[in-house]
This record gives C-alpha cells, sequence and structure tokens, in this order.
C-alpha cells in the first residue's frame, strides 16, 4: 500500500486520473479497516517508543489538502494514543510580521523535529507555492524558483537525518461541497465553517493546477509525494497509518543497551 500512492519522482501528475473515492481491495467498508487502523495505530505506539529511547531518527510528515480535506482528522485518529511527549505538531498559517521579514522557509526550518521526535505538519512550506500563486502574492518569477529550492530545502534535511513523509489527501470537490454543508448544519461543527473556505471553493481549478505541478516538480527519491484517496476518511486513515508504520518499521531501530549490571541492581529502601 506504501507505494501504491506514491508519486514516482519524474512522472507529470494529473489529479484526474486519480481517484479520491478509491478504497483498494483488501476492505470493504469502515468497520472491516476500524480493527487495521487499531493494529497499525498499536504498532505506531510501539515503535515511537522505540524511536525515542534510541534517539537516532527524525520523521517529518507533511500534510497538505484542500479545505476540509481532512489534515486535523488524521492527527486526530492517525496518531491517536502516541506519547504527546515524542511527536509535535505545527500548523501553518498567515505569515506574521516577524516571519515575513526573514525568507519564507524561515519559519518551515525552525519547526523541523529534531532527533527522536515526529514532527507533523499541518500545512507546510507548499503553502509558497499553492495560496501564493493561486492569488499572486509573488511574482510568477519568484513563485517558480521555490520548486527547486524546496526540493534542496528537503534534501538538505534527508541528506542530515530527516526522513520525510509527504501526503495529499485528495478529495473531490463533490466531497468538499458535502463536508461543508455537513458543518454548516451540524451544530457542534459550526463553529468550523468560514465563509473564507466558500471563497476558496472558487479558485478550485486554480488550487489543482498549482497542486499538480507541486505533485510534480517536489516528488524525490529523498521526499516523495503520496496522493492518498481522501473521499472516505477511514481509507485515507488506513493508507497513512500503513506508510507510517512500515516507514518507521524500515528504520530497525532497538531500545539503548542498559547500564551494565542492571540486572543484579539492588533498590534501597
Amino acid at each position: 500500500m506504501k507505494d501504491s500512492y506514491a508519486v514516482k519522482p519524474g512522472t507529470k501528475v494529473k489529479l484526474s486520473d486519480w481517484d479520491p473515492e478509491d478504497t483498494g481491495d483488501e476492505f470493504h467498508s469502515k468497520k472491516e479497516a476500524e480493527k487495521e487502523l487499531e493494529r497499525l495505530r498499536a504498532k505506531m505506539r510501539d515503535l515511537q517508543e522505540v524511536m525515542f529511547a534510541e534517539d537516532k531518527h527524525r520523521l517529518l510528515i507533511v500534510l497538505q489538502a484542500m479545505d476540509t480535506g481532512g489534515k486535523d482528522g488524521v492527527i486526530e485518529h492517525v496518531m491517536h494514543g502516541i506519547n504527546p511527549q515524542g511527536c509535535q505538531v505545527t500548523s501553518f498559517k498567515v505569515p506574521t510580521a516577524e516571519e515575513l521579514a526573514h525568507d519564507y522557509l524561515w519559519r518551515i526550518h525552525q519547526a523541523v523535529p529534531g532527533r527522536r521526535y515526529i514532527g507533523i505538519f499541518n500545512r507546510s512550506h507548499y503553502e509558497d507555492v499553492l495560496v501564493v500563486r493561486v492569488h499572486n502574492l509573488a511574482p510568477e518569477k519568484v513563485w517558480k524558483q521555490r520548486y527547486k529550492q524546496i526540493n534542496q530545502f528537503e534534501k538538505l534535511l534527508s541528506d542530515t537525518g530527516t526522513t520525510i513523509l509527504k501526503f495529499y489527501l485528495h478529495i473531490s470537490k463533490d466531497e468538499q461541497k458535502r463536508r461543508l454543508e455537513s458543518r454548516r448544519d451540524t451544530p457542534d461543527k459550526q463553529w468550523k465553517f468560514s465563509f473564507g473556505d466558500l471563497k476558496e471553493r472558487q479558485y478550485w481549478g486554480a488550487y489543482m493546477a498549482a497542486y499538480e505541478d507541486a505533485l510534480t516538480r517536489c516528488s524525490t527519491p529523498w521526499a516523495p509525494w503520496h496522493i492518498v484517496p481522501a473521499n472516505k476518511k477511514w481509507y485515507r486513515n488506513l493508507v497513512i497509518a500503513r506508510t507510517i508504520v512500515e516507514t518507521l518499521k524500515s528504520f530497525d531501530m532497538k531500545y539503548p543497551a542498559p547500564e551494565e549490571g542492571v540486572e543484579t541492581a539492588v533498590v534501597p529502601d
């Protein structure tokens, strides 16, 4: 499953070729998949504990999606139960005045996880080739340079020990409409409804073009993109959980050796 949704470096992405309704062949319902998701979450908790103890690896998870795409849902349901001591989540909003006084990657680099941590980006540096492009917040000659700069930045992170997983949560325009209407009509979800999301929806086509370029130009051997079918939340969660677990397992981690003589140590009264 890990490689099924990975964008092969050098491949031109056309999102209409990727089915957001896809649920694979293994499971046919949310109920069937839930047991597997719980197993994966338990395995993830175990692997995270070893990762924290070993103190050798860093894992950065990047989540990008259109509004209502499910970034918050992934963080809540996939990462459910892991030790918060070893996980840090960063949400990137509109840049502050201080952030705008620096290069666009300055605030990103500060949030990259250190050794033993899993870092999650809810939106990321890719906003600077997405929203910036769609809303003409920078000249084309400026944002076009950023694909290469982003690849070089991620190569630096990879070369210095950070493993990067990037997930684009792929929903259809019809599914976004349904989710926005659900927020509007459900009292305990209305706080999430934003008229700004309705405005952004008008730029759907421009965003799809921007995402296709980002996915095409910035899926690399050291930081591949995964296009995750996300219309069905249960399948979205399963794909991402499996990919994370398979990645953590590939680290081949071990608990550090105990101090010599620990087996015979006597704890004083």
